[in-house]
């Protein structure tokens, strides 16, 4: 027997997280994709965006975008992942804490492979502070926070917090992306494929996730 049939504000609201947030990613990560292979002007854009990051570095900015990029990744974002995941299988809300380890493991999944898949050579421009050995795109600091951004503001949507939230998370996103340009070790192009990988893994799985009602809503008794 079928359920009831979502609302129209509801059905438009589902739509247009599939466009923004699953196919255009996508469809943006598979532009860059094809750049990257055909190395196109993409590849002078690149350039010549991190050799612009590496001519206004000095020491304060060095300080802060290290710890930036840190936060970007094992001191702040894989932290954040296992408390947020943990606080909701304790507080028992199963859907959103098993929204929110799918999101966590398949975005740290599928950059691995990813990464493999294409064998893009890190930026070589300068000696960065921070060296990185992995291969270079998608930018997995970018991917791994834009992963936990999307999470966290979609589970917050519903509820007061979705401003704040929103804010911070756009903040955050951005400044771990251009801890990674200033750093030398990604190229723009790393960056946002990340950001748009992350994206669309997260969109895609709330949409399978919750298609039939929102975060947090308990089933009606009966």
């Amino acid at each position: 027997m079928n359920g009831p049939a979502l609302p129209p504000r509801r059905r438009l609201g589902l739509l247009l997280l599939l466009f923004l947030g699953v196919l255009a990613p996508l469809w943006l990560f598979a532009e860059l994709a094809d750049e990257i292979h055909e190395l196109e002007e993409m590849a002078r854009l690149d350039e010549a965006v991190l050799r612009w990051f590496n001519g206004v570095a000095g020491p304060h900015l060095d300080a802060f975008f290290l710890a930036v990029s840190r936060a970007g990744y094992e001191y702040g974002v894989i932290p954040a992942d296992v408390l947020l995941s943990l606080a909701l299988l304790l507080r028992r809300k199963w859907r959103e804490a098993g929204f929110a380890v799918a999101s966590f493991a398949g975005s740290a999944l599928l950059n691995m492979a990813a990464k493999h898949g294409f064998a893009r050579p890190r930026p070589a421009l300068w000696e960065s502070i921070a060296p990185e050995s992995t291969f270079s795109f998608p930018s997995g600091h970018a991917m791994g926070s834009m992963t936990l951004a999307a999470v966290a503001v979609l589970l917050a949507w519903r509820t007061r917090w979705r401003w704040p939230v929103a804010l911070a998370a756009v903040a955050f996103v951005l400044l771990v992306g251009l801890s990674r340009l200033y750093l030398g070790v990604h190229y723009p192009s790393d960056v946002v494929a990340g950001w748009a990988a992350g994206l669309a893994w997260v969109a895609g799985a709330y949409l399978v996730l919750f298609r039939a009602r929102r975060p947090w809503r308990r089933r009606l008794a009966g």
